[in-house]
């Protein structure tokens, strides 16, 4: 007689989140409320969201008219796989001189090498300031991008993005932005359908069209023009087959000019990119979730050959589909013969 081994639930990815003086409450709760939902399949949290702040104990300030009472200091950090600086209004020295407070720099030596870094915001400033962007990629919100990056001319700043993800440091545009990219963070620590069922607990996209362009001041459209939802619909729809910039443009009843001039308009970047986004997309979700090769991937997605799929997932994702599908589906790399 055999006895059934049991095995213990895997220790949930431990999220600690710095809130500083400042603080928006709404980018603050961001990481609670996304992470927190991230569920396995058997319904088991992923992660477990813990707040500190840089003092002891006890109140923090806001933005708003009320403050947060924060019941761990900086010693959480230590604990922390993935830390998590939000925006704040009241960063001093690190906005004005891009240099760390003492106390600040203080909480910042108990994170741990190797801990995944996430900043929301203006929550880049405090990671750039320790040095920890030098040489990368980053993004913040918009109207602050031009400063960032005279203030820190070492950073590689993107401005026309919501998110950068640079492996183990991770940055967002302004507020909603930091919602994308803790969804894409659950995306690549558990895949698309663990991803797409916290979008929809949240009621959010779980992958948002476009970058910050759309976003910045510019001249309102006539309320009386038409948009071009209607071509995006149709595309989506049709994503595996060979699509034409001038048959979108047809939906919307435009020329290819004003088809494209109004899409780069609404969606901050041009339709040939969306589509390759769009595609690239569908390729990561068929990839993850079936046992399809890569070359019928590559058709059901719209890339027509492998060989194309490969290019343009290594330019975006930076791995091949083979790499790829082997992080969140090893169990079928044997099946699908790659």
């Amino acid at each position: 007689m055999t006895s059934e081994r049991t095995h213990p639930a895997p220790r949930p990815h431990r999220v600690v989140v710095l809130a500083l003086d400042g603080l928006l409450p709404f980018e603050l709760g961001i990481p609670q409320r996304i992470f927190r939902l991230a569920r396995d399949e058997h319904r088991r949290r992923l992660y477990e969201v813990v707040t500190c702040s840089v003092r002891p104990p006890g109140p923090v300030e806001t933005d708003a008219d009320f403050a947060i009472m924060v019941e761990n200091g900086p010693e959480a950090l230590a604990t922390a796989d993935t830390v998590v600086v939000p925006a704040s209004y009241e960063l001093g020295p690190v906005h004005e001189e891009g240099v760390l407070t003492e106390e600040l720099a203080a909480a910042l030596a108990h994170v741990r090498p190797g801990t995944r870094l996430v900043a929301i915001c203006t929550g880049g400033y405090v990671l750039a300031a320790a040095g920890l962007l030098d040489g990368r990629p980053a993004t913040t919100h918009w109207a602050s991008a031009d400063h960032f990056q005279r203030l820190f001319p070492k950073v590689r700043v993107d401005a026309d993005v919501l998110f950068v993800d640079d492996g183990d440091v991770l940055t967002s545009a302004g507020v909603a932005a930091g919602i994308d990219l803790c969804v894409h963070i659950v995306r690549r620590d558990h895949g698309t359908a663990v991803a797409n069922e916290v979008a929809r607990r949240t009621v959010v996209p779980p992958h948002r069209d476009g970058g910050q362009a759309q976003y910045i001041e510019r001249p309102v459209p006539d309320p009386q023009q038409s948009s071009t939802t209607n071509a995006r619909a149709w595309a989506l729809a049709r994503l595996q087959e060979p699509i034409q910039l001038r048959d979108m443009a047809a939906q919307e009843s435009m020329s290819v000019r004003t088809f494209t001039r109004r899409f780069r308009e609404e969606v901050g970047v041009s339709p040939g990119q969306w589509l390759t986004g769009q595609r690239v997309e569908r390729a990561r979700h068929l990839l993850e979730t079936t046992a399809l090769s890569v070359d019928q991937v590559a058709r059901d997605s719209g890339f027509g050959t492998a060989q194309s799929m490969r290019q343009h997932l290594q330019a975006a994702l930076g791995v091949t589909p083979t790499a790829y599908r082997r992080t969140f589906r090893t169990e079928l790399s044997t099946a699908c013969g790659e």
